[in-house]
């Protein structure tokens, strides 16, 4: 027991030490404590639920080295490089190194050096690979994307189904496998093909509270709603937006950048290297979108997607919850955006009909489409619905969908529906939407007449609705189920089984409304992140450094620190380097990596309750004039003396005060100071204090380098 409690306390000080966490989340802990003791877990979490710290932990502290699993070459190196700023030993293999450096990398393995190590499941499989690996000790095998190994799944794998190998040839090390998709069917064949008959089942809620589901009708103008979004309410940020085809793509890519926005395209007909490029443009600069087919997006591991927009309808609520999942890893807020129309079907409907799957594959991707349309077509609590698809209940409505914080309006639409199933019936059960409604409307039209069809009983009985308002009702039954489209008849429409009640007369049919730009009505929240222009201010800059520090190692910004991380430090304005400690994802390495480069930005915006900086700033100046000292001011003004001595220095930047009163410094140190710092050459006032040996204070070295800067 004393071994298991010692492992626990060390579980607890690395997630402290190493990651910057004061504790656990949800199940994390217990996941954590069952693999350290050797047990195999089988871990169901939502995308930025935390999977990647379950086996992390583990393998840091059990010995050997861990071995991760991962079906994509991107989210290895994301990994990699992740876990290499928080001062683990990681390494991964894959077709990407070169001869060199794979002997590199089983060199580091043979000698002990790596704590953690990713592997694509091919490279695995090698039998070379699987003789090296069973000459060493092996804390743990992780196999993530779990679900890849289940040929009813959106993301099937073949090489995944051979790692049940693992069991076979070391059956004492534990194994853990996770995923964020996966039903009930799914997770059975995943303890199937991977022998985790005996593996502990950890099944977190597959909320996403911090995500705004947010779904309407296209009405023709979906790509101008899209960027009245995207400036609204997430001006500069990072999002995704997904469309059905690759012409698509590049459209909309092309029409957002000429509207000013950093937006790029992602699919696969695009040259290898212009998508890997634009993908990593997307990872490591600030406020870029990305528009993509759902070619994009696996094994992005980007916190800060602050919106996930579709313009086209997902192919099942599978792919809708993984793709939006995408958004606000970070738990910070996020929305989900979606337009759709009646085309959307249809050409979803098509591509089902002409791939060569099974019939069996086929019904089930049907049914997998009625579910996403159903969903759409909700008037009720969208994240309830979600849930339950999941088979998760969640007993109120959720407050943070469309649905909940702008119920929309019903129609008792059985008259009108009678109308529109019956000319369907009567017209022959082959024409489309558009030549329906026409009939309706009693459009005198030469094919209308060439058919005959202006002497049908329905003929211009529909005049009390207009063109849109019947193609919204035609969708609508097709997503009810009382139409069906026909892909062999050129889509046209007929009636199923479920539209007899209502032509009958026998079943009452409420829909929802037509709204005009349902989705920009929603609640809207605002671009900036902050009511007050000091924190606002505070928030760009940080920012702005994290950028200059990402662009100098090469890596993505979020891998510095995190939005939430940077939104705490707003929030609580850090001023030393302990202080910077108690920050939620600032370990020891990032801490003296980075701790004093955002002190120092954090120092240029004290906390003025909502002041301008020029306020607060004056105020100092005023005092300091009447003869007060820096000590003597942070204590009658209750500020800390970090940010007074950021007031005189900007005071003597300005020229409206004088160094030599704010600070006491012989000509000797001051010739010492302005030295090192035109010998540093560098914007950041660390490499000065760090070669000065410490000597003078960062207030003293702030005010020396604003009176250069003050002299040219």
């Amino acid at each position: 027991m004393s071994i298991e409690i010692e492992s626990d306390k060390r579980a607890q000080h690395l997630l402290q030490t190493i990651f910057g966490y004061e504790q656990f989340r949800d199940q994390q802990e217990t996941v954590v404590s069952h693999l350290i003791n050797g047990e195999d877990a089988l871990v169901l979490m939502p995308t930025g639920g935390g999977k990647s710290l379950c086996y992390q932990i583990p393998a840091l502290v059990r010995d050997g080295v861990g071995i991760v699993v991962s079906p994509l070459i991107a989210l290895m190196q994301d990994q990699v490089d992740a876990l290499r700023q928080n001062g683990v030993n990681a390494a991964y293999l894959n077709s990407t190194l070169s001869l060199d450096e794979v002997r590199e990398v089983e060199q580091a393995l043979y000698n002990g050096d790596l704590q953690i190590l990713y592997v694509a499941p091919e490279r695995l499989m090698i039998p070379r690979t699987l003789e090296m690996l069973s000459q060493l000790p092996i804390a743990l095998f992780a196999i993530d994307e779990a679900h890849c190994v289940s040929q009813w799944g959106h993301d099937f794998r073949p090489e995944y189904i051979k790692l049940s190998v693992l069991h076979e040839r070391f059956p004492q090390v534990p194994r853990i496998a996770l995923t964020a998709t996966a039903d009930a069917p799914t997770r059975k064949e995943i303890v199937e093909r991977l022998g985790l008959q005996q593996a502990r089942q950890f099944i977190s809620s597959f909320d996403r509270p911090n995500i705004q589901y947010r779904v309407s009708e296209s009405s023709g103008n979906a790509r101008e709603r899209l960027l009245r979004f995207i400036r609204n309410e997430y001006d500069g940020e990072a999002g995704i937006v997904y469309c059905l085809s690759r012409k698509r793509v590049d459209e909309i890519a092309k029409w957002l950048s000429s509207k000013g926005l950093t937006a790029l395209p992602y699919h696969a007909g695009l040259p290898a290297q212009e998508r890997q490029n634009n993908q990593k443009r997307f990872l490591r600069e600030e406020g870029v979108v990305m528009v993509a087919t759902i070619a994009f997006g696996m094994g992005i591991d980007k916190p800060d997607v602050r919106f996930v927009a579709h313009l086209n309808l997902p192919k099942s609520l599978e792919a809708y919850y993984q793709e939006t999942g995408r958004a606000g890893r970070d738990s910070q807020p996020a929305t989900a955006w979606m337009v759709y129309g009646l085309q959307d079907v249809i050409t979803l409907r098509q591509m089902q009909a002409n791939t060569d799957a099974p019939e069996e594959i086929k019904r089930i991707e049907s049914h997998k489409l009625d579910a996403m349309l159903g969903f759409c077509e909700l008037t009720r609590c969208r994240r309830q619905a979600l849930l339950e698809y999941f088979g998760e209940q969640q007993p109120e409505p959720c407050g943070n969908c469309d649905t909940c914080l702008q119920p929309p309006e019903t129609w008792d639409a059985s008259v009108a529906a009678q109308k529109a199933l019956s000319c369907v019936y009567r017209s022959g059960q082959r024409f489309g939407v558009g030549y329906l409604t026409d009939v309706l409307l009693g459009k005198e039209i030469d094919r209308i007449q060439q058919f005959g069809h202006d002497k049908l009983s329905t003929f211009g009985i529909g005049k009390e609705l207009n063109q849109t308002q019947w193609k919204d009702l035609y969708r609508q039954l097709i997503a009810h189920g009382l139409l069906a489209v026909d892909m062999e008849g050129h889509g046209g429409l007929k009636l199923t089984e479920a539209s007899r009640p209502v032509l009958r007369g026998e079943q009452t049919l409420m829909l929802r409304k037509l709204t005009k730009a349902a989705a920009g009505k929603s609640k809207e929240r605002q671009s900036s992140r902050y009511n007050n222009k000091v924190d606002d201010a505070l928030w760009q800059a940080l920012r702005k450094r994290r950028q200059e520090l990402s662009d100098e190692q090469g890596i993505p910004a979020y891998m510095i620190f995190h939005d939430a991380t940077m939104m705490e430090m707003v929030a609580n304005r850090p001023q030393t380097l302990q202080q910077m400690s108690n920050i939620s994802g600032v370990g020891e390495s990032k801490r003296e990596a980075y701790g004093e480069a955002f002190l120092e930005v954090i120092a240029e915006y004290p906390d003025s309750g909502g002041e301008e900086p020029s306020d607060s700033a004056e105020e100092t100046l005023q005092l300091y004039r009447i003869g007060m000292s820096a000590e003597k001011i942070a204590e009658q003004r209750s500020l800390k003396l970090t940010t007074i001595y950021s007031h005189l220095a900007k005071a003597i930047a300005e020229g409206q005060a004088e160094l030599s009163e704010v600070v006491c410094l012989d000509d000797t140190e001051l010739q010492a100071i302005r030295f090192t710092i035109e010998q540093e050459e560098s914007k950041r006032l660390k490499p000065v204090y760090e070669a000065l040996d410490a000597a003078y204070s960062y207030e003293i070295l702030r005010c020396v380098k604003a009176d250069m800067y003050k002299e040219g």
